[in-house]
């Protein structure tokens, strides 16, 4: 199969899918004498595999060890298995502080009269002061 070919199997770009070879995420298929790529099913295997775990949160560095994984036979499920809980703790973790920072942006919403005047406590408690007297600053 030609990179267009694997692009439409996958739902990869061909730009991507360079990407991923040119950082040794997936395994690099044979070339030909004139330096066309030509891949095998197992890079389709790979490919699908990187792009479901990207769309999960795996990183670029975490999805090349979920391949490596993929193409070890002796793997253990119980390493996969604990990285892909780790992940979700990762983004459990993640979605708390997103949850903080919306709570810390209503309430400043809220303290703001959103008027026509100048004086705007979402500015000053973004700038880390409490007020500025007389439009001066310190």
């Amino acid at each position: 199969m030609n990179i267009s070919d694997v692009a439409k199997k996958t739902g990869l770009t061909s730009k991507a899918i360079r990407f991923y070879e040119e950082k040794g995420v997936v395994t690099p298929p044979a070339r030909s004498d004139n330096g066309y790529r030509h891949y095998a099913a197992h890079h389709i295997d790979e490919l699908n595999l990187l792009r479901q775990a990207r769309q999960v949160g795996f990183t670029l560095e975490e999805c090349r060890e979920m391949v490596a994984l993929f193409n070890n036979p002796a793997r253990h499920s119980a390493d996969v298995k604990a990285r892909t809980l780790q992940k979700a703790a990762e983004i459990a973790a993640h979605i708390e502080e997103l949850h903080a920072m919306r709570a810390r942006l209503l309430a400043l919403a809220e303290a703001c009269p959103g008027d026509d005047g100048a004086e705007c406590p979402i500015i000053n408690h973004l700038a880390g002061c409490c007020h500025q007297a007389e439009g001066k600053r310190g």
